[in-house]
């Protein structure tokens, strides 16, 4: 299952205090637990190097969502696996032309 978001932007606060602007991609569920695929954008908006941030994903609330760093080597590999067949998904829709 995941949920698609419309154009939505999220500023992330790294260990270093480097503030840095992502897409959101999709928010999608491993295992009963909701993580987030996030798109790190540089100053023009635009992602060079394809690199992707995954978060688990608890909703609080509407306006504050919590991401948390996926610790463990398995579970990041289970959320990378689920967000890769997502992409792969995602790309036989628009080469196939359904919505």
């Amino acid at each position: 299952m995941s949920r698609e978001d419309e154009e939505m932007l999220v500023t992330l606060t790294l260990d270093n205090d480097e503030e840095v602007t992502c897409a959101v991609i999709t928010i999608f569920d491993v295992e009963e637990k909701e993580y987030i695929a996030l798109l790190p954008l540089d100053e023009n908006g635009e992602n060079e190097d394809g690199e992707v941030f995954l978060y688990r994903f608890i909703e609080q609330d509407a306006d504050e969502p919590l991401l948390e760093n996926i610790e463990e080597d398995d579970e990041y590999e289970k959320v990378a696996d689920a967000f890769d067949e997502w992409l792969d998904t995602m790309e036989h829709e628009e080469l196939s032309g359904e919505e």
